[in-house]
């Protein structure tokens, strides 16, 4: 007796070391990735700069995603009294830190304190992590709101806890008004439950906790009901077939980004993982981790194999398949493999955030195409530019014809030109902007039109005058090769007076 209290007391002491560790470790690095948004090192990416603008009038729901997001910004921008880029991103690395102490929690519950303390310390830095981190993304909170659920679903099974399939079904709805791909975990649970025997006593339960869901999320199904379901269609159409059955091409596109997303040490033992489940996947805290992952994976590589799918549209399955693979690592192979990949995951995400200043170190200066943020730069720049423009022309409203380009401007130009346009010349509705424009009051005025193409007669052709074509240059690096074309972004700019409608 007096031995197992030792034993028990020693195992509970190195747990709470192991979750210290853990948290110190994992609140760190959610500082640094604060400070680095903080240090302006980057502009707000459009669809940032989209969400900043849903924030601005929260909804049930929006043209291409539920409402969570703007949500989110909305709370963060008035805590912070501005809506700087910090204030529009602040949310994003504190969901992460509340996804990795659940991912913590949930291993804990499942193997033991050094699993635990690997499975959220390799979760936070993972390659996709570090990323998803830095920019407001709907992934953040659906990765936050599908931990919640992973471990409520692992409390509630358990006997005696049958109070713990609410929260399965509060963080299921929750994540659903975060990101419809909640819907994975939802059907991930039903086919655990369904396909072994002894799990199926939970499924009346299971059923109660996803009404719950279900009644959470309803706002945003019946604000899709009275807008034609204009979400849903977005995201049918975005997996949709298009040209040939097949595209291999994408298909091994997608699944070389895996290792990027995942980190190669990682992907490839999720793949022996998967190849060898007959013998991996025998134990049953395995098999329900890879239900809440392989089968998700498995889906985006069918849908990448058809039509495309986008690297982060696997992002979910990393919560279980974190806890899976450490497990597996820890138990079979030498710990270098999970140590390691963290040591290179860390490096890789510093030499990426601090490309540029790393390599004028060594006197280069690196070229535009080589840079990973270029995409994230240049928008104050465009910003600013337009700003003065609108100032030099009284009256003239802003129009655009791309929905990027005009969210981009709306936050960058300066007063906001809220009464701005995007073009929308052939009708139908393509984005939030189509969704809510009245082009009809805009007919007699004047515009400041601001374009990434060269061919704008359509748009020119509805207006009584036009100005002379100017050209905006946004430099985002140096050429390749000397000699060569630097990496730029050159926008047409045409006043253009006495707008004659669509049609």
């Amino acid at each position: 007796m007096v031995v197992g209290s030792q034993v028990r007391k020693t195992a509970a002491a190195k747990a709470e070391r192991s979750f210290r560790a853990a948290i110190f470790i994992v609140f760190a690095l959610a500082v640094l990735r604060l400070l680095w948004l903080a240090s302006g090192a980057t502009d707000l990416y459009p669809d940032e700069a989209q969400y900043w603008l849903w924030s601005l009038t929260p909804d049930w729901g929006y043209y291409s995603k539920p409402p969570v997001i703007a949500w989110l910004i909305a709370a963060t921008t008035h805590l912070a009294g501005n809506d700087n880029e910090l204030s529009v991103r602040l949310a994003a690395p504190l969901l992460h830190f509340g996804t990795a102490i659940m991912i913590y929690q949930l291993a804990l519950r499942l193997y033991d304190a050094r699993v635990a303390f690997w499975s959220s310390v390799v979760y936070v830095t993972l390659p996709g992590v570090w990323l998803s981190a830095i920019i407001m993304s709907t992934d953040a909170p659906l990765l936050l709101c599908w931990s919640v659920a992973l471990y409520a679903f692992i409390r509630a099974r358990a006997p005696g806890s049958e109070r713990w399939w609410w929260l399965v079904g509060a963080a299921s709805g929750f994540g659903l008004l975060s990101k419809y791909a909640m819907a994975y975990w939802m059907i991930s649970a039903l086919l655990f439950l369904c396909i072994y025997r002894d799990e199926r006593r939970h499924l009346p339960r299971f059923a109660m906790a996803m009404v719950v869901a279900l009644v959470i999320y309803s706002p945003n199904f019946f604000w899709n009901w009275a807008h034609g379901f204009v979400s849903y269609h977005h995201t049918e159409a975005n997996a949709a077939l298009r040209g040939p059955l097949f595209h291999p091409d994408k298909f091994l596109a997608f699944f070389g980004s895996q290792f990027g997303v995942f980190g190669p040490v990682l992907f490839g033992t999720m793949i022996v993982i998967a190849v060898l489940a007959h013998r991996t996947l025998k134990d049953r805290r395995a098999a329900m981790l890879a239900f809440f992952a392989l089968p998700t994976l498995a889906m985006m590589l069918v849908v990448s194999f058809l039509s495309r799918a986008e690297p982060n549209w696997a992002a979910p399955t990393y919560v279980s398949a974190t806890v899976l693979v450490v497990a597996f690592l820890l138990a079979e192979m030498p710990r270098i493999l999970v140590w390691g990949s963290v040591a290179l995951h860390v490096v890789a995400a510093v030499a990426l955030a601090e490309a540029k200043p790393l390599t004028r170190l060594v006197g280069y200066d690196l070229p535009g195409k080589y840079d990973p943020l270029h995409r994230l730069e240049g928008w104050r720049q465009l910003g600013t530019t337009v700003s003065r423009l609108l100032a030099e022309n009284p009256g003239t409203h802003l129009m655009t014809d791309d929905r990027e380009l005009q969210a981009a401007l709306i936050y960058y130009v300066q007063p906001h030109p809220f009464d701005s346009l995007k073009w929308n010349g052939e009708g139908g509705i393509h984005d939030q902007f189509d969704l809510t424009a009245q082009p009809e009051k805009f007919v007699g005025q004047n515009f400041l039109l601001v374009s990434y193409r060269n061919d704008i007669d359509d748009i020119v052709s509805r207006f009584a005058t036009s100005g002379p074509i100017e050209k905006i240059t946004i430099f985002l690096g140096p050429a390749i090769k000397a000699g060569g074309e630097p990496l730029t972004r050159i926008y047409q700019v045409r006043l253009l007076g006495d707008f004659k409608g669509y049609r």
